[in-house]
């Protein structure tokens, strides 16, 4: 239960002593290192966006449809990126190709899925994700690009050769050729437009019937599964297509907007790396705030502005209150904002935040998340399934972990 520390302030200062440094508590957060998670692809086939959780169907040889669908988990700092711009779990489609990096559970006890043992390749006991991303953030992250080959086009579907190869250098000639199928369905981008099929055929880009070589023509794409004529176990389908830089950059544009309201609607994540603690509950709790989000974002945290804390759990949901988060929630002024230099983890924006408050509650702990928000942000009513009532423990979630399978 989230409840203020009175007896614990009191007893410490009930002698009119000054807070002393027997009065504070320091974390020791660390963040892992991205080149150190494993990494793998899936198709996304679930999502309980509200816990940060979902299963994929990890790709593998063989007949891939077959394999049940893996559960996966966010970590706290746990980024995700659709189009190469800051996303949700809830943004994400279903059946969409996603790249997964990803660790062991932190705490196998407070795991919001079930832990799973070492197995085959399409059950990786590595399933806390800390990186999802679709296929074009995968590709503007990793600097590449799809280069088509060739397309075969028969009533208004088929299939494209090509080859995911790095943007410079002039090809890798070590890149597989894929074959991904299409059908009108696929959108076409290009500047400000959404072209569809019978639009690139019409111009005379692609054939109305039969093959035609595409001359390497860089583009980035959007892949997902869909069952495949001819016995074929393994081929992705193209969802989208971006013939232009200007038309990738308008589809990260909307989504960084779709994400800051969010962001700005459920407050900034954040872990608690030391606590102060003065008299009468008073309390001065440094916080990193997590990575991944707009700049825009983090930019709203300035010293001298008011600001509102709630404790959270792992699966970033609000803890403690039975009216929504800002119903236990610590209110005080931002004390400092300092930036980190050097190289920054994934998962941390390096960004530190001082802040003091008169009512501090229990669940702003050093190690623990927590969510703020800035004064200018608005105050609004998150769904009931997206906060934790007054009196439940941090750990008890709807649906519970008992609706995935253990392997």
């Amino acid at each position: 239960m989230f409840v203020l520390l009175g007896f614990f302030v009191l007893t410490a200062t009930a002698t009119g002593e000054e807070p002393s440094n027997k009065n504070q508590e320091q974390g020791t957060n660390k963040f892992p290192a991205l080149d150190k998670a494993r990494s793998y692809r899936g198709v996304l086939a679930f999502v309980d966006h509200a816990n940060r959780r979902g299963s994929l169907r990890v790709e593998s040889t063989g007949e891939f449809f077959r394999n049940p669908p893996h559960p996966f988990a966010m970590l706290p700092y746990g980024i995700v990126r659709r189009h190469g711009a800051p996303a949700d779990l809830r943004d994400m489609p279903l059946g969409g190709v996603l790249h997964v990096r990803a660790y062991l559970p932190p705490d196998p006890k407070t795991s919001a899925v079930p832990v799973s043992q070492s197995g085959p390749p399409e059950r990786p006991a590595e399933n806390h994700v800390l990186l999802l991303e679709d296929e074009s953030s995968f590709c503007l992250r990793e600097g590449k690009v799809w280069k088509l080959k060739e397309i075969d086009l028969q009533q208004n579907q088929g299939v494209i050769v090509a080859s995911r190869e790095p943007k410079e250098g002039g090809g890798d000639n070590k890149a597989a050729e894929e074959k991904l199928t299409f059908n009108a369905a696929t959108r076409i981008w290009r500047g400000r437009e959404c072209l569809a099929l019978a639009d690139l055929i019409a111009e005379g880009a692609w054939p109305a019937e039969g093959k035609k070589s595409l001359a390497g023509q860089a583009v980035q794409l959007g892949l997902n599964w869909q069952p495949t004529p001819g016995g074929v176990f393994l081929r992705y389908h193209i969802s989208d297509i971006w013939l232009d830089d200007t038309a990738l950059q308008r589809a990260a544009q909307n989504q960084t907007e779709t994400h800051k309201a969010l962001i700005r609607s459920r407050w900034m994540p954040a872990i608690v790396d030391a606590v102060e603690y003065g008299k009468f509950g008073r309390a001065t709790v440094t916080v990193t705030l997590f990575g991944g989000m707009d700049d825009s974002l983090y930019a709203d945290f300035k010293k001298g502005n008011q600001a509102v804390m709630n404790a959270s759990e792992n699966t970033l949901k609000h803890a403690g209150g039975d009216y929504g988060p800002a119903h236990m929630a610590s209110r005080g002024s931002i004390l400092d904002v300092t930036r980190a230099t050097g190289e920054i983890p994934l998962g941390s924006s390096g960004i530190q935040v001082r802040f003091e408050t008169d009512l501090i509650i229990e669940g702003i702990r050093p190690g623990r998340v927590v969510r703020v928000r800035p004064a200018s942000w608005p105050e609004l009513t998150v769904p009931r399934e997206e906060y934790l009532s007054d009196g439940n423990s941090t750990e008890v979630r709807f649906p519970s972990p008992a609706i995935f399978p253990k392997y």
